[in-house]
């Protein structure tokens, strides 16, 4: 790629412990690159990562093997809040990240947005997000200049309420992940809510959501290209969902996908796969890494 590629949709933690919906989510002592999560355990990390601890170093290390210059940290929370760690984080790394705050409700007044950006995990609230207090916090977020990274339900009743905020918040820059749930039902009409000026629709975890059919993932791209018709290809934003995307595949191969097809031209994929999220974001001084070979080739 002569343009910088940018991931907007990842998530980092220093220790993940927390209460769902009255289920303990946590790594286990005996393997923590494994999480207990709603009652089943499951490959929470990369095997490789054996301390639990899902670092901004470790994803430095997989963001430069794959020429990858930057990426957005959202939070969800079967996570646990990470707001102490990913201010640390972003302050360190300036130019390589950039951290949400975790958001899971209406916000007091009183309470500061230390944050340029914060992440709403919408499908895991129950207050309607058209409720008074929801739309005061959702301008407050528009009037402050905040970035709100949405994740929505996949029912039409929430799609409803959000279009009604987006609406009464015409200046709110919105990305909504998941690419819209794009297996479910009602994922058009979530692609929809990108004809609002200010929204981006990313596509966080659609590796996931296509994960039956696996690498090169052909259904993916279609739906991208149908994406692109329906709000155009400068809405989109890759986003790789990492690192629990990557207990099934590489970091690269979250988007190398992209690079391979035919289906898509180069100055969609360029659109896509960076300057899109280059503009949204407003990233700068973004840093050019080069290509290293790899010992097996």
């Amino acid at each position: 790629m002569d343009t910088p590629i940018i991931d907007a949709h990842a998530h980092l933690w220093w220790k993940q412990d927390t209460i769902v919906d009255g289920a303990h989510i946590i790594s286990l002592e005996t393997n923590p690159s494994r999480s207990m999560f709603f009652g089943e355990e499951v490959q929470m990390l990369p095997p490789f990562m054996i301390d639990g601890h899902n670092t901004a170093e470790v994803f430095l290390s997989n963001m430069d093997y794959a020429q990858v210059s930057a990426a957005v940290v959202v939070q969800e929370v079967i996570d646990g809040n990470q707001d102490a760690y990913l201010s640390e984080v972003q302050s360190r790394y300036p130019d390589r990240f950039l951290c949400c705050g975790l958001m899971t409700g209406a916000l007091p007044e009183a309470q500061p947005l230390a944050f340029d950006a914060y992440a709403m995990p919408g499908h895991r609230i129950k207050t309607p997000l058209n409720s008074p207090e929801m739309m005061q916090t959702f301008k407050r977020l528009e009037r402050e200049g905040k970035i709100l990274d949405m994740c929505l339900a996949d029912d039409e009743r929430q799609i409803a309420q959000f279009d009604e905020v987006l609406t009464e918040c015409p200046s709110l820059r919105v990305a909504i992940g998941h690419f819209g749930m794009v297996t479910t039902p009602n994922w058009h009409n979530q692609i929809m809510l990108a004809r609002h000026k200010n929204v981006m629709i990313e596509s966080g975890g659609i590796t996931w959501l296509y994960n039956s059919e696996f690498y090169p993932y052909p259904s993916a791209v279609r739906s991208i290209n149908e994406a692109a018709d329906m709000v155009g290809i400068d809405k989109l934003m890759w986003g790789s969902d990492y690192p629990r995307t990557i207990t099934a595949i590489t970091y690269k191969m979250s988007y190398d996908f992209i690079l391979k097809t035919n289906e898509m031209s180069a100055e969609a994929k360029s659109l896509f796969l960076g300057r899109n999220a280059e503009r949204f974001y407003g990233f700068k001084n973004l840093v050019t890494l080069p290509y290293i070979k790899n010992m097996s080739e």
